[in-house]
């Protein structure tokens, strides 16, 4: 293995752009999918964003999903093919030429031409396709760009086709009339996923209008209440609830009566001369006449507001009753205009006020522009939004505004173009997923999403709400709808690919966008006479096009029929909590409508990436680092692992902070990499020593026996330990759950820099005087690594082979040329040891307990001291602590002895205290009786409790509680023992769980020289660092060590007593007891002098050996 610089010194980017050179050069990911192509396919479906925009952090956590389990997956035996896709179509497209070309109307775009606008729009959609790929390639991802597809492609679009034609065929496609979300700004229909995506909160004006009732003997008047006075003069009917009541109210101070919902009254105006000084409530101004409820008011007539739809007088301005009108705002009296509004639409229709077939309200009124048509004479070309004023003037005009005020709510605006939706009827085709409702909340139970309420619940409810879906838009760039028509709408021909147009029409088809196919005509079959069929001026919804995606990228069933119908549904997709009404709702509903079955198996759902403020990123805001400026400086890695190392992998929003990404260098690689170093430097040292290279013994437990291996207790638990690592990543990635996975991956990188390679440091730099010992340690940690590498490297793809490439130089010819081309390792049978686990963990508690004790009685660990008693009743893990583990404790907390005890009552008192917190709902009214007991348990009933793991409770009623250990809190408070302290003497406990610590905390001189040898140490350790001098182990450096005290006996005793400590602590530096003693050309590389150490004043110099001149 080649030497390694200092933590301090490596620089993350910089190797990443090594290995990405690495990677190109050996072709890696082509090579990946060479090698792996004769094994079962995993299939996943990449969802295509947009290529009119960088990708942004929400892309890479995306991104860094699907690349950790396709590589997983690529390495456990499948054949993973990547293809990245491109969402080329749509709104977001037309928008930007618009804004480029500066088009604010339709008619704009026919008259500079179709084609001209889709070749423009053709021109952006690959804008940034280098941009992307060259970020996505940055962070790690292994992804095919060459062989991507677009939904603009031909052959994708002809899958597109098909996916309709087979639709029309089960009869699941209709054409019909729907008041949807419409975009004025981008003259088009919107789902309501895309209408739900913007909302503001705008002040609009609400008014209330007079409708005079036809015939009524007191010349009374409906009142309804609206927030858009732009549509009234669409109105053609008023709505009432027919179980609420309603009254008939004569004002006091005027002639006017009207007709409000009882419970709305108070919201009329009072009306009161202006001469009054005081102001009458709604009940003291108005004297009722009638009251009854609005079933009653059904069918009567009004006069209508306007004369624009006279030609409805037959059938509308007439009152109909519904239970969407509400008493919680307005009147009680809904104004209906049935061409504006979802509820108007159905409550005119189910009352034949007009009927569906009836297409005079399309257009009518409002243009695609979101203009008053010349219809509407009095507002002819006006935007609605703009004329509300006019219009309330005009209704004031007319005698008919009761009250006319300002109103503070959420409004939606267009996502695209930022302009209100206004909601509006258009014609479109639609997909019958009504009907398939019951079929969809089947297929959907049997898909495994992570996390699993997001499927329970949102997706869940999405679907059962789930309505017809308009999958047409009235646009130019997309996918044109392949329906054929005649001139009298008697024939329909739904083209299912390119050669039935082609056979059909007789024309050769190149492309399929709307300027070269919409001058296609296909003859009548009935005839010449009946002239010929045209295309719908239709596309399709962008949205049906991503849908089809696992058909249309493979030209399904054009081509690879076999490859699909083995493989479907697909086993991965991933994208963001928002597809849960976008993309997954849509590959759900084509695929059941085709097949049946749903799109995908399984399912991960990330949440939102937010800015650090909670903020949506906006780079017009500036409030989110630039992805590229957090890569560059910290690197990819540790951004893959801060993303899905956080509650964005549940489906829950993060608050990207970029302290988070440099808190993952500090707290995970610079450790790791420290640890890799160690190996590093250490197996040099070996090789210095023994002139021979370091060949690692690999563990392999088919082969040899682990007793064989080594007998260190360490060794053996690091071992074990990454098997386990093994088995739970196995486990938890199988099931798709990153977000158990990556914790312990850090816990497992925790533990062994921490404890393995912290407690081991003597055998690892061979000061055991074992070199066999040292062969075991050095070869345990390099196994351990190179596993760790194996299962981390599809999370953090650059660090572990930046380590892999090193670490295989020792394995010879026959190790794989990538990590990425290493099969991920298996659990070995036998390997894992979970006593010894439990006993280090156990050990780690104790250490930890030890620990705080000292901080208690502010005892630093450098000051020695007597012993600890370990308590605890099993008695398997006290042989342990008081065996193998028993000098990895001392050391760790410098005691001298240490002994244990298996009598829990013998060092404690037992406690036992009900957990409320987990009880309270459980238990309810019993939860005081059941505490009580509890709280009651003697020492021997709380023991017999732990060793059962349960004991059962039975209340004054006769019902039966069984209470688990979580159930219980025992808590211990130390006492001392009935002989063998004195008092006086100073000892503390500290427990957790079933273990108690004790220690000795009394001063003895006979530990002073211990603890100031460890003061020294200490001082020459971070010298050296000072110094800079993180030594080669092979580096030779004298240290020199000078009193400063006068009296000089006391340091020269410590270090007489204490020499062979010293030296061993500071490994193979020469310790030179006087400075007297340094030769003349030595050079002084760092010295220092210390005061007050110990009672104890010193100088310290650490040198290397000069050359003599002559």
């Amino acid at each position: 293995m080649e030497d390694v610089c200092e933590g301090k010194d490596f620089s993350f980017p910089s190797q990443e752009e090594t290995i990405l050179s690495f990677w190109s050069k050996i072709d890696a990911f082509n090579v990946l999918l060479e090698r792996t192509k004769n094994l079962p396919e995993y299939i996943f479906y990449d969802g295509p964003p947009f290529a009119t925009g960088l990708p942004h952090y929400g892309h890479i956590l995306a991104g860094t999903i699907k690349d950790s389990v396709t590589r997983y997956q690529s390495r456990t035996g499948h054949h993973v093919t990547r293809r990245f896709g491109w969402d080329c179509h749509g709104l977001p497209v037309e928008n930007e030429i618009d804004g480029k070309l500066g088009i604010k109307r339709r008619d704009e775009i026919l008259e500079m031409g179709i084609d001209k606008y889709n070749e423009e729009c053709r021109s952006i959609v690959t804008r940034y396709v280098e941009e992307w790929e060259k970020i996505v390639t940055r962070t790690g991802r292994w992804i095919d760009f060459k062989n991507d597809y677009k939904t603009m492609d031909f052959k994708y679009m002809e899958s597109v086709w098909w996916v309709f034609s087979q639709l029309y065929q089960k009869g699941l496609i209709y054409r019909g009339c729907k008041v949807m979300p419409y975009s004025t700004g981008c003259k088009t229909p919107l789902s309501n996923f895309e209408a739900g995506q913007n909302y503001k909160t705008v002040h609009d004006p609400e008014i209330m209008v007079a409708f005079p009732i036809v015939g009524d003997p007191d010349n009374a008047a409906f009142v309804a209440w609206t927030t858009t006075p732009w549509s009234l003069p669409s109105n053609l009917a008023l709505c009432v609830n027919a179980n609420f009541v309603y009254l008939k109210v004569h004002n006091k101070y005027s002639v006017k009566i009207y007709v409000v919902a009882e419970s709305r009254l108070s919201e009329l105006p009072t009306e009161k001369p202006n001469k009054s000084k005081t102001k009458d409530s709604a009940a003291e101004s108005f004297e009722v006449l009638d009251k009854f409820y609005g079933a009653s008011l059904v069918g009567k007539k009004y006069e209508p507001l306007f004369n624009y739809f006279s030609e409805f007088s037959d059938t509308a301005f007439r009152v109909v009753a519904d239970n969407y009108v509400k008493d919680n705002s307005g009147t009680g009296i809904v104004h209906c205009a049935p061409a504006f509004g979802e509820d108007d639409y159905r409550v005119c229709i189910g009352n034949q006020i007009i009927n569906k077939e009836d297409q005079n309200l399309i257009n009518v009124a409002v243009d695609e522009d979101g203009c008053f048509t010349g219809k509407i004479t009095d507002f002819s070309r006006r935007y609605v939004k703009d004329a509300d004023k006019d219009v309330i003037e005009a209704v004031k005009a007319k005698g008919r505004l009761v009250k006319h005020g300002t109103i503070t709510h959420s409004y939606p605006f267009c996502w695209r173009s930022e302009t209100p939706l206004i909601h509006r009827a258009v014609p479109s085709w639609f997909v019958r997923v009504e009907q398939l409702k019951e079929q969809l909340l089947e297929n959907n139970k049997q898909t495994h999403w992570v996390p699993d309420y997001v499927k329970d619940k949102r997706f869940h409810n999405w679907l059962e709400n789930a309505r017809d879906w308009a999958i047409s838009r009235s646009r130019f760039w997309g996918t044109p709808i392949p329906v054929w028509i005649s001139e009298d709408g008697e024939e329909v021909v739904v083209m299912d690919s390119v050669e039935t147009l082609e056979r059909l029409s007789g024309v050769k088809i190149s492309d399929l966008h709307r300027h070269n196919i919409d001058h296609i005509t296909i003859p009548s079959s009935r005839g010449p006479e009946f002239g010929v069929l045209r295309r719908i001026d239709d596309v399709f919804d962008c949205w049906f096009e991503s849908g089809s995606m696992p058909y249309a990228y493979i030209h399904y069933p054009f081509e690879n029929v076999e490859l699909f119908e083995k493989n479907f549904p697909g086993q991965f997709v991933a994208e963001g909590l928002d597809q849960t009404r976008g993309w997954f709702y849509t590959l759900m509903v084509l695929s059941t409508a085709l097949f049946g079955k749903p799109a995908f198996r399984n399912l991960i759902c990330n949440g939102l990436v937010l800015a650090e403020d909670g903020k949506k990123m906006s780079k017009k805001l500036k409030n989110y680092p630039p992805p590229m400026e957090v890569i560059n400086e910290y690197g990819a890695d540790a951004v893959r692992l801060y993303l899905i190392n956080s509650p964005v992998v549940r489906a829950e929003t993060l608050r990207f902070k970029k302290e988070g990404v440099y808190g993952v260098v500090k707290d995970v690689f610079l450790p790791w990499y420290n640890a890799y170093r160690f190996l590093v430097q250490n197996a040099k040292r070996l090789e210095y020593e023994t002139s021979a290279p370091f060949v690692p013994n690999l563990m392999d437990l088919s082969k040899s026996n682990l007793d064989e291996w080594s007998s260190n207790v360490l060794d053996r638990w690091i071992y074990s330990a990454t098997q386990s690592l093994v088995h739970f990543v196995r486990k938890e990635m199988d099931a798709y759950r990153l977000y158990t996975v990556v914790p312990y991956l850090l816990k497992f990188l925790d533990d062994l820099t921490n404890i393995y390679v912290r407690f081991n440091r003597k055998r690892l730099k061979g000061r055991t005087g074992d070199q066999t010992d040292c062969q075991a340690a050095l070869s345990t940690l390099y196994n351990v690594l190179l596993t760790s590498c194996k299962v981390m490297a599809p999370f953090t793809p650059f660090f572990t082979e930046h380590l892999y490439q090193n670490l295989r130089k020792v394995l010879g010819d026959g190790a794989e040329e990538s990590i990425h081309f290493c099969s991920f390792p298996q659990v070995e049978e036998g390997g894992r040891d979970h006593r010894i686990e439990e006993s280090v963990a156990r050990m780690m508690k104790i250490i930890d307990l030890g620990r705080n004790i000292r901080e208690r009685h502010n005892k630093p660990l450098k000051a020695p001291l007597r012993g600890m008693v370990v308590v605890h009743p099993d008695e398997e893990f006290l042989d342990d602590i008081a065996g193998k583990l028993s000098e990895y404790v001392k050391e760790e907390l410098n005691i001298r002895n240490l002994d244990t005890c298996k009598d829990p009552l013998k060092y404690a008192c037992l406690r036992a205290e009900p957990d409320f917190s987990v009880l309270g709902k459980r238990l309810g009214k019993s939860m005081g009786e059941v505490a009580k007991n509890v709280k009651a348990m003697s020492q021997e009933d709380i023991l017999a409790f732990q060793e059962a793991g349960e004991v059962t409770f039975v209340t004054k009623s006769g019902a039966a509680h069984c209470l688990k250990l979580t159930d219980i809190k025992v808590e211990r408070k130390f006492k001392r023992p009935d002989n063998g302290m004195k008092d006086g003497e100073i000892f503390d406990a500290a427990g957790e769980g079933d273990v108690l610590v004790v220690l000795d905390l009394r001063d003895d001189e006979s530990l002073f020289e211990a603890g100031a040898a460890r003061e020294i140490v200490s001082r020459i350790q971070k010298l050296r660092k000072k110094a800079g001098l993180e030594l080669e182990p092979t580096d030779v450096v004298e240290v020199y060590f000078e009193s400063l005290d006068q009296d000089k006996s006391a340091i020269q005793q410590v270090l007489n007593s204490q020499e062979s400590y010293i030296k061993d602590a500071i490994g193979s530096s020469p310790f030179i007891i006087s400075l007297n003693m340094m030769p003349l050309h030595t050079v002084v590389l760092c010295e220092e002098s210390f005061q007050g150490i110990s009672n104890m004043s010193f100088k310290i110099s650490l040198a290397r050996p000069g050359e003599e001149t002559t």
